[in-house]
């Protein structure tokens, strides 16, 4: 799945980064290069967070789970 993210370079010339459709996940680096895999970081440990406290929600409930395409 590809995200997209918003760059800001600071006065200080890092780059600051946060993804559009996982607003939570914010993150810098030095180079463009650096924020894009400290970005892929935050929005996996974002994503990752949210699915476990979902899960919690759902403990000890019958439930079932279908997945969806979103183009």
């Amino acid at each position: 799945m590809e995200y997209t993210i918003i760059i800001y370079k600071n006065p200080n010339g890092w780059y600051t980064g946060q993804c559009e459709q996982v607003p939570e996940a914010i993150s810098q680096g030095e180079t463009l290069e650096e924020l894009k895999e400290n970005m892929a970081d935050a929005i996996k440990m974002v994503v990752d967070y949210k699915k476990e406290e979902t899960r919690k929600l759902y403990a000890g409930k019958k439930i079932f789970r279908r997945r969806v395409a979103v183009l």
